[in-house]
């Protein structure tokens, strides 16, 4: 079932989600509609808070259609448990804030560790695309957009924008 996805500002993207105590089958539900809503949209990164549940879960998948098989991956309390020195600049958007982009710096290689569907805890190393992806969402976790990474100017501009365009979509 594909949610509908909160616009910014929405207080509900700015709070610190709970842990994930045990995987259920109505969590293995809700990573469905997750992967179902990030594809409809299309996106690569999908976070819990974003369909307004506040739980540490987030999704993606970072191959690009027609560049290989698809990887969904559905990860439970993801941490970031290693950042290389090394960073990357790359120009991110969000689907809470549409059709706005900025280049954000970010470490360029992370090792994550998480709980997978299958109550298994996972560490896996990403690099590239999926290595800002996966920091994109686990921010999201902790109530922080890539905004917060703009300086006031540019931050407040994009929140203006949000802000129209969620009065316009009230409006039908």
């Amino acid at each position: 079932m594909i949610r509908p996805i909160l616009i910014h500002p929405d207080p509900r993207l700015k709070k610190v989600c709970d842990p994930v105590p045990a995987i259920s089958s109505e969590l293995g539900k809700l990573a469905e509609d997750m992967l179902e809503t990030m594809y409809d949209a299309p996106g690569i990164g999908l976070a819990a808070p974003q369909i307004g549940v506040a739980k540490r879960l987030i999704v993606m998948d970072c191959v690009k259609e027609g560049a290989g098989d698809p990887r969904p991956m559905v990860l439970f309390n993801p941490e970031v448990v290693w950042s290389s020195e090394d960073l990357n600049i790359y120009e991110e958007g969000c689907l809470s804030i549409p059709d706005q982009y900025a280049e954000v710096k970010r470490p360029a290689s992370v090792a994550v560790r998480w709980t997978g569907l299958d109550g298994v805890a996972q560490e896996e190393q990403f690099d590239g695309i999926w290595a800002t992806c996966v920091q994109h969402e686990i921010d999201h976790l902790n109530g922080k957009l890539f905004i917060d990474y703009l300086g006031l100017m540019k931050r407040q501009m994009i929140t203006r924008k949000m802000e129209k365009l969620k009065r316009e979509r009230a409006r039908g």
